[in-house]
């Protein structure tokens, strides 16, 4: 239990035993009345994001994650298919838990992936990768210096917006939040 003047963005929270990870937290002090804490959470299972309103000094629960590093391996019917970098236990992982950054993972990416009493309750996919691209339109000469971007299909599938000068077979450095082009590997 944590007092919640002490919470923070990105700790995990177990409310009415759902979990909740703190996205925004302000501590408000008005002129006439209580203090109190504004925070946005959200739910880890679903994602939905909810505003919640606490007394200042109120007791919550604080939830305990094991955060472990594992490597995928491959999809799978049931899900996708990481391993335990530990023990070498592997797990089936759905892959709406990973969102839009679902579509940059290749064989033999670690990631961190957050457990509560043995059951993943998501993923952190490392911010940036580093893929192959395997089709784009060639270069010109001239083509060096303009901002404009073309169109390139990376080894995992992804199509990301890459500038004129990336050519096929070269590697790139791709966010994995946005799925925007950052540089050449």
């Amino acid at each position: 239990m944590i007092s919640t003047n002490d919470m923070r963005p990105g700790q995990t929270l177990e409310l009415d035993g759902t979990l909740y990870t703190i996205t925004q937290y302000q501590h408000v002090k008005p002129g006439k009345g209580q203090a109190f804490v504004k925070t946005k959470l959200k739910n880890v299972i679903s994602g939905a994001v909810t505003d919640r309103t606490f007394r200042a000094d109120e007791k919550v629960n604080l939830a305990v994650l094991d955060k472990r590093a594992m490597q995928y391996l491959y999809p799978d019917d049931a899900g996708l298919v990481f391993m335990d970098q530990e023990s070498y236990d592997q797990i089936h992982i759905d892959p709406d838990m990973l969102g839009g950054a679902v579509k940059f993972l290749k064989d033999g990416t670690v990631c961190m992936v957050p457990v509560h009493e043995g059951t993943p309750v998501g993923i952190d996919m490392p911010v940036a990768v580093e893929l192959e691209v395997t089709e784009t339109e060639p270069g010109f000469k001239g083509d060096r210096v303009s901002g404009t971007l073309k169109p390139a299909t990376v080894e995992t599938g992804a199509t990301v917006q890459v500038p004129l000068f990336v050519e096929l077979g070269q590697r790139i450095k791709v966010d994995t939040r946005s799925g925007q082009y950052l540089s050449r590997a």
